[in-house]
């Protein structure tokens, strides 16, 4: 098996790379679909197409490549001599990937609470959490590529 990995490495790190840029689309989109969803009376044509919308995003898009990153990751990651397990990089990488998990997380109880016509936040609460994502991402690529 690792012999199959190490000579497709490049195929696995460019899926690793597609999965995740897709996963990181939708954890920009999905809160920003919430600030415009709060703007919606509840029972509303609009309010129950943002339902649909923000439901499709997070479980046709954001799902599977939240899945596919996370694999091809933990076996890039399996290889012999990938990953310095000593380096401090590595582990704040791990630290944000929890927190990109969470933040996934964190938006799928945001969008039931909206499906269910209980959302207890306001327009300005969903425009901070937009940036979670991107904070988190800008210090996963810098371990990954600077390697600090």
């Amino acid at each position: 098996m690792q012999l199959f990995l190490l000579t497709h490495l490049s195929w696995f790190v460019a899926l690793h790379i597609m999965a995740f840029v897709s996963w990181m689309a939708g954890l920009f989109y999905l809160p920003r679909l919430f600030v415009y969803h709060t703007q919606m009376a509840p029972n509303s044509e609009e309010y129950v197409r943002f339902c649909l919308m923000e439901r499709r995003l997070q479980r046709q898009i954001m799902a599977p490549a939240m899945v596919v990153t996370f694999f091809t990751g933990a076996l890039m990651a399996s290889l012999p001599g990938v990953v310095d397990w000593s380096a401090l990089w590595w582990w704040v990488k791990i630290a944000c990937l929890f927190g990109m998990f969470a933040f996934h997380g964190a938006c799928a109880v945001w969008r039931r609470g909206f499906a269910e016509g209980h959302n207890h936040h306001r327009e300005r609460f969903y425009r901070i959490a937009n940036e979670v994502p991107t904070i988190l991402m800008i210090v996963i690529v810098i371990m990954i590529v600077v390697r600090p």
